[in-house]
């Protein structure tokens, strides 16, 4: 009983401190006491729920919900890991994790996880897993209703510790079962670098996460070796990552003690000024930086910071525009809050931020920054650039449009399951340099899409139907069937006929998928370069100095240059 009594003294000392709390705020503070009011509301609602509703309420689940939809109201970086769930925050930071090093993916027919691609020299390819490869048990629990989420998951953990994993392997009548002990993975940085024709040097820089800048300068200094006389960074695709990494890459093009990057906040902690502390390798080598929507935050800084400075030349299509910075904060209970406290600007005085978040639609939604809002703002030489829209090129590149089949060949693993069959046949191939899909294994892979009873949409079919609605609505479909009728014969769906019209860009993918499962991802990038158009933009560049030069000179409307692609 004395017991109880002390509980409720406890509660009521509780309510009454709350409340003290609440009162200590002036009116006038208005921002505090919402704060102290909210908290107070959401802690009573918890309560509530807990005490009053119908079910027992989930309270991890309740509440992590609540967090989660607070937190992407603020913007899609802002996030929290509790305890249990640390391992994707360390893997943005680090660019590690503990597990077998493979891409996991989807079986469309079998319902079940299968290895998509194992990485060079980790456990599952050292332990001889191979693309398409099903999942079948691990550790004798069955893997059949879990899709890729959890499989990843039980997969990883702790490194040294080690499993046994059972998989069905087409080809093969009895599964094969693996045991396999879990290391350290830090996904490829740097998968490929090549000196190419006319002594220009390639870096493929896949993220800014791990050491990226350590791995870029051995690469460097190896191609200066073999005589590069130019150099491309290829940025397509790299997300992001360290800051610091990015500002330690651009100083080996850069003289020492540039400023390239400044934060700022709400605290004044937040304001950080980034300088290049260091002697440069080389100040005078061509550069060009290869970049598309998909390259963002420290990939826009190195670009953004080497065009500010009229350093390298920019090519390919606008970038992402993500100019927040995000530092981590630690919670109760080893809990972790990713959060963004900063905008970042380039030597310009730009910020490459491309969306607001912070004013939002009447339906919740975001939208880009409109380009008649951005600010001029001028390179070293007096170019002109702006800000609220990601790095745009200084040579545009057209993206190639890829044709609609494709997307769904791709969805159905058909691409896949030609490669993991065309593997079985081949025990080796030629180097990726010289590997081409011939028209007899072309063939082999049409007679394969039509036994499969492929199904596909096609975007003109879709298009005409929606026509014929509308006109029926208005009162013309009537007066223009015949035209319809005509209309839709012709673009009658036939398979065959856009297997074949579409076979480069078919070819290209069967390539880079088979390719792939013998000289791994640097195979793929290889298969990839042999018909880029940004690489020959950028190869044409560098080979022409006096273009080089101009572009790099003010003023820029004057040596702007549309290129398509």
């Amino acid at each position: 009983m004395k017991g109880l009594v002390k509980l409720r003294w406890m509660a009521l000392a509780g309510v009454v401190l709350a409340i003290g709390i609440l009162l200590s705020f002036e009116r006038g503070d208005s921002h505090d006491f919402k704060l102290a009011k909210n908290l107070d509301i959401f802690n009573s609602i918890v309560k509530e729920l807990d005490m009053f509703y119908v079910d027992t309420i989930d309270a991890d689940k309740v509440v992590r919900q609540g967090i989660d939809a607070m937190l992407y109201s603020l913007d899609p970086y802002t996030d929290y890991f509790p305890e249990d769930d640390q391992s994707e925050l360390e893997q943005m930071l680090k660019n590690t994790y503990g597990g077998i090093g493979s891409i996991i993916t989807w079986n469309t027919k079998l319902k079940r996880s299968m290895i998509g691609e194992p990485y060079e020299g980790m456990p599952a390819d050292k332990a001889g897993l191979k693309a398409g490869d099903i999942l079948m048990a691990i550790d004798g629990k069955d893997l059949a209703g879990k899709n890729n989420q959890e499989i990843s998951e039980m997969l990883r953990g702790q490194a040294g510790t080690s499993f046994k994993l059972k998989v069905q392997r087409p080809g093969v009548q009895e599964p094969l079962e693996f045991e396999l002990v879990r290391r350290p993975i830090e996904l490829p940085i740097i998968p490929y670098y090549a000196k190419l024709e006319n002594n220009v040097g390639y870096i493929n820089l896949s993220t800014f996460s791990g050491s990226p800048a350590k791995e870029f300068k051995q690469a460097l200094l190896d191609l200066k070796k073999q005589g590069i006389t130019s150099l491309i960074i290829d940025l397509r695709n790299n997300g992001g990552g360290l800051l610091d990494e990015a500002v330690d890459i651009a100083n080996y093009f850069l003289p020492r003690g540039k400023t390239l990057v400044t934060t700022r906040g709400k605290l004044k902690q937040a304001g950080m000024t980034y300088k290049t502390l260091r002697e440069p390798i080389d100040l005078d080598i061509p550069l060009a930086v290869l970049v598309n929507n998909n390259s963002a935050s420290a990939s826009e800084i190195l670009a953004g910071s080497l065009q500010d400075l009229d350093r390298a030349v920019i090519v390919g299509t606008r970038t992402f525009g993500k100019g927040l910075v995000q530092t981590t904060r630690p919670l109760p209970f080893g809990g972790t809050m990713k959060l963004t406290t900063a905008k970042y600007y380039i030597p310009s005085g730009r910020c490459v931020q491309a969306i607001d978040y912070q004013h939002r639609n009447e339906d919740g939604s975001v939208g880009r920054i409109p380009d008649s809002l951005t600010t001029v703002f001028h390179t070293a030489a007096g170019r002109i650039v702006r800000d609220g829209g990601g790095v745009t090129p200084d040579i545009e590149v057209k993206p190639e449009k890829l044709p609609n089949i494709l997307f769904y060949l791709v969805n159905d693993n058909l691409i896949f399951d030609y490669a993991t069959q065309y593997c079985l046949k081949h025990d080796t191939i030629a180097p990726p340099q010289d590997f081409k899909i011939t028209d007899a294994d072309y063939a082999e892979f049409i007679e394969m899409v039509k036994k499969s009873d492929f199904k596909y949409d096609q975007q003109t079919e879709k298009i005409l139907k929606n026509l014929k609605e509308m006109a029926e609505f208005e009162g013309y479909l009537k007066d223009a069937s015949a035209e319809f009728d005509a209309l839709e014969k012709k673009l009658k769906h036939n398979l065959e006929r856009d297997l074949t019209y579409f076979a480069k860009d078919i070819k290209t993918m069967l390539a880079i998928e088979i390719i792939k499962r013998y000289y791994y991802q640097r195979g793929g990038i290889i298969e990839q370069l042999k018909d880029d158009a940004d690489l020959e933009k950028a190869m044409e560049v560098l080979s022409d100095r006096a273009k080089y030069n101009a572009l790099l000179s003010a003023p820029a409307d004057s040596t702007k240059i549309q290129a398509q692609g």
